[in-house]
């Protein structure tokens, strides 16, 4: 970990790009990557208090909330960084958590943590103060499970928070996503599901077709496919789909190619493990979508889906994101290691 002095290295981008011969005889330009590293974040001191911090988010005041799975409990850091203190501890009882899997702070300020106590899926929000101003669990069918290591990654796990609705991955409704109300009533249901070619076997055209939605701050979503062929769509306000685009560059063609065609045989009732392609991704406040990948890269789309930057994040070391955070003038927080970078 470093100190915060140590976080003075200059933004190292690299200024060029490769010419490859397209076959139409235009020329397409690839760009090269760029290592984006760190220029703030907690202090090590502070970041040495948590065991696995999986969210990380600035609020309007500059105070900053750190969800930490292993010891499921959220911290509350004052923004000179000289308190820290804990928000939420573990627990069954609402205003409580017990293996949480997401945190999401809203524009207002009112932060959400979804969690599984005994694998009962649950929502919950609360002030920046701790407040319990709500909550609910969610009621659907057990699901096929998306997990990369120990933290489950669809279901209550992919939850976005608008500040008013609630996004989250529930294919085994038969679309993509749901949009949900602070009581957990489903508002809508946004985006059909993808073919697959494993239509036969539900549950894992169910699993092929898990990932991450998320409110775009100039309009409309974005869905985000975790696993199989990676991907993305974008829809409007109104839930119609504007364009997909597939998720595609050097760094994932191993990954790709090791796809399966051919899936394991298993008794009828056990549901399949999926393995993700896609970490996790967030959309900063330009519209653009940003996609970390399992492997230590980030690639940036445009709003018009066009990818435009592939970059590395460096701390300590090379960092490869589980949840990224976009706060006022252009910078981004990212777990793990809790540490600040510029987007510019």
């Amino acid at each position: 970990m470093v100190t915060k002095q140590a976080w003075r290295w200059p933004l190292a981008v690299a200024a060029f790009t490769v010419a490859l011969p397209a076959s139409a005889g235009r020329v397409l330009t690839v760009p090269a990557i760029e290592a984006l590293n760190a220029t703030g974040g907690l202090q090590a001191h502070i970041v040495n208090q948590f065991s696995d911090p999986v969210g990380f988010a600035e609020a309007t005041s500059g105070a900053y909330i750190v969800l930490d799975r292993r010891q499921h409990t959220v911290y509350g850091i004052n923004a000179k960084q000289t308190v820290v203190r804990k928000i939420l501890q573990v627990g069954f009882e609402t205003g409580k958590i017990l293996q949480p899997a997401v945190l999401a702070l809203s524009r207002d300020d009112i932060f959400a943590v979804a969690d599984a106590p005994s694998g009962n899926e649950r929502i919950q929000y609360f002030t920046l103060e701790g407040t319990f101003l709500g909550g609910f669990y969610l009621q659907s069918r057990l699901a096929p499970r998306v997990v990369a290591g120990p933290v489950v990654l669809n279901g209550v796990g992919s939850m976005s928070f608008t500040g008013k609705t609630f996004l989250v991955s529930r294919p085994e409704s038969g679309a993509l996503f749901s949009e949900l109300d602070v009581q957990g009533a489903v508002v809508r249901h946004i985006g059909t599901l993808r073919p697959t070619g494993q239509e036969r076997d539900g549950n894992l055209h169910i699993a092929l077709n898990a990932g991450i939605p998320l409110p775009d701050p100039t309009g409309g979503f974005y869905f985000v496919f975790q696993t199989g062929r990676p991907m993305f769509r974008k829809y409007d306000a109104a839930g119609t789909l504007l364009f997909e685009r597939h998720v595609e560059g050097s760094e994932l063609d191993a990954q790709i190619q090791s796809l399966p065609l051919d899936w394991p045989a298993r008794a009828p009732e056990a549901l399949p493990f999926v393995p993700p392609l896609i970490r996790t991704a967030a959309v900063d406040a330009g519209g653009r979508l940003w996609i970390s990948l399992v492997v230590p890269f980030t690639y940036v789309y445009d709003s018009r889906g066009e990818k435009t930057r592939t970059v590395q994040f460096h701390g300590a070391s090379l960092v490869a994101p589980t949840t990224l955070f976009f706060a006022p003038r252009g910078r981004v927080l990212v777990t793990p290691g809790c540490y600040e970078f510029s987007t510019r």
